[in-house]
């Protein structure tokens, strides 16, 4: 991937993820400089860049661009483009919502994992520029840690140690990213993948000794039959997520006999 959350100096990066450096007036509201510029303003900003272009068109003379200032008053804000993303990251993690009531009920983490995964491919679809960011070191922030500390919840009192929580969420929201790219790609034009297999499917036939690949053969057929297509995108994601989720469900009954 381009673009990585990490990078920027933690001294640097995490009071401004905090806003323990900007300052505020009595009301609590971040105050702007002289163009009238926030922080906030420049991290909405750059979102929205990032959803209009894509990723790989943020950059700082665009976003000074876009908020109709010179580069300068803008690092003013913002160190630079490594703080900038990892801002960006923060506060879309932040749009996540979960029940605030209290912890789950430990019979209804099936439940509570499946509304995580829907929430992040929901995420995921607001910002698509989310899978082409590296997050294995996420930003300190408190969208990232409040996100992560609702996510646990279901898993908690199931029996599982802290570990296998952690590692279950992983897993989960690695099914939702990965699934998310596959469903980006399937939203071609209806007609491309059809018009794409009218024409190779008859070729690989003709091509293709079912007797020196009978599995594939055997297989790719009754897939081809069921999909209507060369690929089930949203089909793969609920069967991958409900595998997922059975496995755990085994791990959870092995780990406590009471669990279920």
């Amino acid at each position: 991937m381009a673009e990585r959350t990490g990078a920027a100096d933690p001294a640097r990066v995490i009071p401004l993820l905090w806003r323990s450096e900007v300052r505020t007036g009595r009301s609590g509201e971040v105050r702007t400089g002289r163009s009238g510029l926030s922080l906030d303003t420049v991290v909405a900003t750059g979102i929205e860049l990032a959803d209009d272009a894509g990723i790989a068109q943020l950059s700082m003379r665009r976003l000074a661009e876009r908020l109709g200032v010179g580069a300068m008053t803008l690092y003013g804000h913002v160190p630079g483009k490594a703080e900038l993303l990892e801002l960006m990251v923060d506060q879309v993690f932040a749009e996540v919502e979960y029940d605030p009531t209290g912890p789950a009920d430990p019979a209804d983490w099936r439940a509570g994992l499946e509304r995580v995964a829907e929430q992040n491919l929901n995420l995921l679809f607001r910002h698509r520029w989310l899978t082409d960011v590296d997050t294995t070191r996420p930003p300190l922030g408190p969208g990232t840690i409040a996100k992560y500390d609702a996510e646990l919840r279901p898993l908690i009192g199931t029996g599982l140690d802290d570990v296998e929580i952690d590692r279950t969420l992983a897993l989960v929201l690695d099914h939702v990213r990965s699934s998310a790219r596959q469903l980006f790609l399937a939203e071609a034009p209806p007609t491309a993948d059809g018009d794409w297999w009218e024409q190779a499917g008859p070729l690989l036939a003709a091509a293709l000794d079912p007797a020196r690949y009978p599995v594939a053969s055997r297989v790719g057929q009754a897939a081809g039959e069921q999909y209507g297509a060369p690929a089930d995108p949203r089909g793969a994601y609920t069967f991958g997520l409900r595998t997922i989720l059975d496995g755990v469900a085994s791990l959870i009954a092995r780990g406590s006999p009471s669990a279920g």
